[in-house]
């Protein structure tokens, strides 16, 4: 299964309208953000009423949501509303609350009048998918008022004021433009999906926030059928409740002027969609796997955006084939012997290195990351060979899974066909190993 942060794919319905207002400071024309590229996702630090967080940048959301604190003592927040928030998932609503009049900087980015949305519900964490503390997301606010590049290569998002003459000029010269429409406070485009030997024209949802390729709702259209090919999945994790669908490929899919064949296409069923509100004839959804492939530019005041090729245009779409998702479930205190030789070259071994060391230095303990399975799907095959839901990581190939990132193993594990992948796990103080090649069945 393909690692996704399908969690960030929030398409709630809020009643009202904010009065935030982001603004460039200093005198400045423009603003430029570092951000963290991590599973498709851009992550920004964010200060709110003086306090520094870690927010998901998300075009498919309406309003700034805050639901971790993590290793924060406390942020203050005001004038605070309590009301119910639906979103991807079976579930039924669930509570929050809403809080005006906020500050709200990200350098010299600034609102003084921000509202944030406060998530009740602790089984929505971020924070174990991504293997960074994250504590929010940003959308419409963001982008509404200012012009917004986001260069991937780079990592850099560069906010312009609205009135910046050269920018748009660069823009004239170098990038493609295309209509959208802002809807709900969303950006949304018309895209060519050919599956099947059919093309459709499609209004898609432009969500940075989903780490998928595309996403379609076939409850919405009866034009774009299945592939003949699909997996059924668990797609992960909306405000209410587990979300699932299928995956399959479609024969290719056009955005900024530029056609990919093969795209991995994700079918979400209707149960998990069922409390979505849609705006009118939208099919689905254009997400990061295929964003993140261009230097693109939003200007929601003109309903335009600008798009221009980057090194990823022509990256593969792979899928994870060996069926699990990793989570990483907190950190552990871990005992290493440092050795040093003659040549003062050093060793560092863990607690559960065979080595006898008997000319070590010291031992120190550090603090590691554990990875535990999140899910398994059903046929896959790690389930074949006993892998189960809630085994501790252990090693990988024969390396201490210590070494590694979230980012780093789903890498390797949609890597390529016929790859064996070893995997040592926990269950029960148990230790098992397994054995499994990946496979491509899509």
């Amino acid at each position: 299964m393909r690692f996704n942060l399908l969690f960030f794919l929030l398409l709630f319905s809020f009643y009202g309208y904010s009065q935030s207002d982001f603004q460039i400071e200093n005198k400045r024309t423009k603003v430029v953000i570092p951000f963290k590229f991590i599973n498709n996702l851009i992550f920004i630090p964010v200060i709110v009423n003086g306090v520094e967080l870690i927010f998901l940048l998300d075009t498919g959301v309406e309003q700034t949501i805050l639901f971790s604190l993590d290793d924060k003592e406390e942020v203050m927040l005001f004038e605070l509303e309590k009301l119910k928030l639906r979103g991807l998932g079976s579930k039924e609503a669930i509570d929050s609350y809403k809080s005006s009049k906020n500050k709200v900087e990200i350098k010299d980015y600034v609102d003084y009048n921000h509202e944030i949305y406060i998530i009740l519900d602790q089984e929505f964490n971020f924070s174990s998918h991504v293997g960074i503390p994250v504590n929010g997301i940003i959308g419409y606010n963001f982008f509404s008022k200012n012009i917004v590049e986001i260069d991937y290569d780079r990592k850099k998002i560069i906010v312009y004021d609205h009135n910046h003459k050269k920018i748009r000029n660069r823009l004239n010269k170098k990038f493609i433009m295309d209509s959208i429409t802002i809807e709900g406070n969303k950006p949304y485009c018309v895209a060519n999906i050919k599956s099947n030997n059919e093309t459709v024209s499609s209004k898609l949802l432009i969500d940075t926030g989903n780490s998928d390729g595309v996403w379609v709702f076939t409850n919405n259209t009866d034009k774009i059928k299945l592939p003949q090919k699909t997996i059924q999945d668990y797609l992960g994790k909306g405000f209410s409740g587990s979300v699932f669908g299928r995956r399959g490929r479609i024969t290719s899919f056009e955005f900024g002027n530029k056609i990919f064949d093969s795209t991995l296409v994700t079918f979400p069923d209707s149960t998990s969609i069922k409390n979505v509100n849609f705006v009118p004839n939208r099919v689905g959804s254009v997400g990061s796997e295929i964003i993140s492939r261009f230097s693109i530019v939003f200007d929601y005041l003109n309903n335009v955006i600008y798009t221009k090729p980057n090194s990823r245009l022509k990256k593969p779409f792979q899928f994870n084939m060996s069926g699990i998702e990793v989570e990483h479930a907190g950190l552990e205190w871990v005992k290493e012997t440092i050795e040093e030789n003659q040549n003062d070259k050093i060793k560092i071994y863990t607690d559960n290195s065979s080595k006898n060391l008997e000319n070590s230095l010291k031992i120190r303990f550090t603090l590691k990351p554990i990875f535990n399975i999140a899910s398994v799907r059903t046929g896959s095959e790690a389930e074949k060979v006993g892998i189960k839901v809630g085994d501790k990581l252990l090693k990988i190939n024969n390396n201490s899974v210590y070494g590694y990132t979230i980012e780093k193993i789903n890498e390797l594990l949609k890597s390529e066909e016929g790859k064996t992948i070893e995997i040592e796990v926990e269950r029960k103080n148990k230790t098992y190993t397994c054995n499994f090649q990946l496979k491509k069945i899509i």
